[in-house]
């Protein structure tokens, strides 16, 4: 007899580590293993650092990325989904044991007993009981496929929420890279402001000693107008930025934490790796989410195939039952049940089959969003490195420029003056050279921001995802 037990006790073991999922294989990465060459990409670094502070070393930017990590309502959305998943994968993991409950109870009542002298009596009986019910033999390995479903949805929130925080990093960083653009903007125009109305009163001295045109005055003008315009603009414009990046950071910012512009020190950032090949992809967070989402479809397939078998369902109690309570615990009120279930599936109009096709069905579009999702990161990056392979070449022409037109309008300013040259030339000179400032501005905000864009298209610069 002991030896059947044990027989049956391994047998049902063996069969409840059955599985019917189907093998994973991790999908082929549909890109090239080399970035793109070309003239627009120029050579690649090795350069990787080891978190978002070495990408951003200025104190500043540091303290608002720091508390947009703490504060950020899209973070805190991403970690109440993280622990929603875990607790959803609690819930499927306790399936694969069983429940004991344990109960006290005592039941009176009057009964017919159709024996003299009365043929009612009252009678009260007292119960004790542990129970376990409807658990389930895993021996399809169907609860097992379904708890490693629940498990890989719950990793994939947890690459979700690390996918979330650097974006959030990024977004942050852009935002505080366009305030500084903006304020160096503001700047320019005031400056240009100032300029054009000592250019407009040279040009009203000089109708009035008869040596200009009222047209001069009013070129010098319309330049005046337009910087004026600008400087309103660009006066919204930085409140703009600054509203846009409380509500980003999920804080108000302190002034003393926003750059002064562009070429504030402070807007110096670090660099990010570019030399690598592409099998880096693979460990983005948001590809990494995609591939535990495709786990999970894969475990939802053994499930699906799991129905097509027999279950097998315990239920069983052992107890006491006794007419007194201080008969409870004596030897001959001991009671027990036990009742095992087979469930066959016979007929069921085709929903196991429905449930099998469907399951393969989610399988194959997870392969697919897999695929598009490391498709889409390898264009991120080729277009990132594009950018950066041309931006010191903008860089230099575009300092070139300002320094070509700034040198042109001081010449055609002391022309002028002299009564050598037209106002044509100063007014040309002058707006040539506010483009260039502005321009040179753009560039570079294009400069910084294609090492924001880097480091979140590259999984956060290979850093630690915690941020910590």
């Amino acid at each position: 007899m002991t030896r059947a037990k044990t027989l049956i006790a391994l047998t049902t073991g063996l069969l409840a580590g059955c599985s019917l999922d189907p093998a994973y294989h991790r999908p082929a990465p549909p890109v090239p293993l080399a970035w793109p060459t070309g003239p627009a990409y120029g050579a690649p670094t090795q350069v990787i650092p080891a978190d978002w502070r070495q990408v951003f070393p200025d104190p500043k930017l540091q303290r608002v990325i720091e508390l947009a990590l703490a504060q950020s309502r899209d973070l805190r959305v991403a970690i109440a989904q993280i622990e929603a998943s875990r607790a959803q994968y609690r819930v499927q993991r306790a399936a694969l044991l069983p429940t004991v409950s344990a109960s006290v109870g005592a039941s009176t009542g009057r009964d017919y007993t159709g024996l003299p002298p009365s043929p009612y009596a009252n009678s009260t009986t007292y119960s004790t009981s542990v129970a376990t019910t409807s658990y389930e033999l895993d021996l399809f390995g169907r609860v097992h496929s379904l708890s490693r479903a629940a498990l890989q949805t719950y990793l994939a929130t947890t690459e979700a929420k690390a996918s979330t925080q650097i974006s959030l990093v990024a977004e942050v960083a852009t935002d505080w890279l366009t305030y500084a653009s903006d304020s160096s903007l503001l700047e320019v125009s005031k400056a240009t402001v100032v300029n054009a109305q000592a250019n407009v009163e040279l040009a009203r001295r000089r109708l009035g000693g008869g040596i200009a045109s009222q047209l001069d005055l009013d070129s010098a003008q319309t330049v005046v107008e337009q910087a004026q315009d600008d400087v309103a603009r660009y006066t919204t414009q930085v409140a703009q930025d600054k509203n846009a990046l409380d509500l980003v950071v999920g804080a108000p910012i302190a002034p003393d934490d926003l750059p002064g512009g562009i070429d504030d020190p402070a807007v110096r950032l670090g660099d990010v790796a570019s030399g690598l090949d592409s099998h880096i992809l693979l460990q983005r967070p948001d590809v990494l989410e995609a591939e535990h989402t495709l786990r999970s479809a894969n475990a939802s397939i053994g499930a699906a195939r799991a129905a097509f078998f027999p279950s097998i369902s315990l239920t069983g109690s052992a107890g006491t039952q006794s007419a007194s309570i201080g008969g409870l615990f004596s030897g001959s009120a001991g009671v027990w049940n036990f009742a095992p279930t087979i469930s066959l599936p016979i007929f069921n109009g085709g929903t196991n089959r429905a449930n099998l096709d469907y399951a393969r069905a989610e399988d194959r579009i997870d392969i697919a969003q897999y695929e598009k999702a490391i498709q889409t990161a390898f264009r991120e990056v080729a277009d990132a490195l594009a950018q950066r392979g041309t931006i010191a070449e903008r860089m230099r022409a575009q300092q070139a420029l300002v320094a070509s037109a700034g040198q042109s309008l001081h010449l055609a300013q002391a022309l002028y003056a002299r009564g050598s040259d037209s106002y044509l030339d100063v007014l040309t000179a002058q707006r040539t050279f506010y483009s260039a400032r502005q321009s040179l501005i753009a560039v570079q905000l294009n400069k910084s921001t294609n090492v924001v864009t880097l480091y979140k298209v590259l999984g956060g610069a290979l850093s630690d995802h915690t941020g910590t």
